[in-house]
């Protein structure tokens, strides 16, 4: 049992938890939770090492033993530990150390989303969710978005970072996957997305909600659209307004 934080598991945990450039280095991320843990393993996906301590549920502890049993690299915490190395106030008692690994990208494509300049981690994470549940091929990831592998970005996404390709990539190599598409940026001056062609090969483009879209993806679009809205509301939040948009992307495509 690992009741040490110096110890070198703990301090890599630390470090990827905290840092993104580390998680670049390092090419991994950490999963928290028995939820996104059962995620990842249904996924396939590589796991490094898991750790878990004593309050881990039963359905919890099915899934370690059953990774022991294969081979993975599986050790106990102590409670404390695990409490000093857990991003919620609630530890599940579980965490795994995944490999970062890239799903490949469809060779057409039809379908994609770019989130430009979204910080928030919730918002992100409710982005890659409904890109999952509308179809999305692929997510691509531009300069100033914060990193997709953040702690709290996992946690909202529940998962969808398993699901979809997503890759971090600078302007110049979206516009390349992106030039057989229709680039629509989200835009409250643009105009009705009812009243426009999302069964085309599109990418949708949805800025933070501070500053709207970047001036590179604003230099890559062909066009804007917005969401009809009654009420007085300024702006939606950009988790909100890019779900709206990618479920009537569905909507229309669901027809064609």
């Amino acid at each position: 049992m690992i009741t040490s934080n110096q110890n070198s598991k703990i301090k890599l945990v630390r470090a990827l938890l905290g840092r993104a450039k580390e998680r670049r280095e390092a090419q991994a991320f950490v999963v928290e939770g028995v939820r996104l843990f059962e995620e990842a393993v249904k996924s396939k996906w590589e796991i490094k090492f898991v750790l878990y301590d004593e309050g881990l549920s039963e359905r919890g502890r099915l899934q370690v033993e059953d990774l022991r049993l294969k081979g993975v690299d599986v050790e106990e915490v102590s409670a404390s530990v695990m409490q000093s190395i857990s991003e919620t106030e609630a530890p599940q008692g579980v965490l795994a150390v995944l490999q970062d690994f890239q799903l490949p990208i469809p060779t057409t494509l039809d379908f994609v989303l770019i989130p430009d300049q979204i910080r928030d981690p919730g918002n992100l994470g409710t982005l890659l969710r409904s890109a999952v549940a509308t179809g999305v091929q692929a997510v691509l990831i531009p300069p100033e978005t914060t990193d997709v592998f953040a702690p709290k970005v996992m946690r909202a996404g529940m998962g969808a970072h398993f699901k979809i390709p997503i890759r971090i990539m600078g302007w110049d190599e979206i516009g390349q996957l992106a030039k057989s598409l229709q680039v629509w940026i989200a835009d409250m001056d643009g105009a009705s997305c009812w009243e426009s062609d999302l069964k085309q090969p599109i990418a949708l483009v949805i800025g933070s909600e501070a500053n709207g879209a970047s001036e590179a993806a604003r230099k890559l679009a062909g066009g804007k659209i917005s969401l009809p809205m009654l009420g007085e509301v300024e702006s939606l939040n950009a988790g909100v307004a890019g779900s709206a948009l990618m479920f009537e992307a569905l909507r229309q495509r669901s027809g064609r």
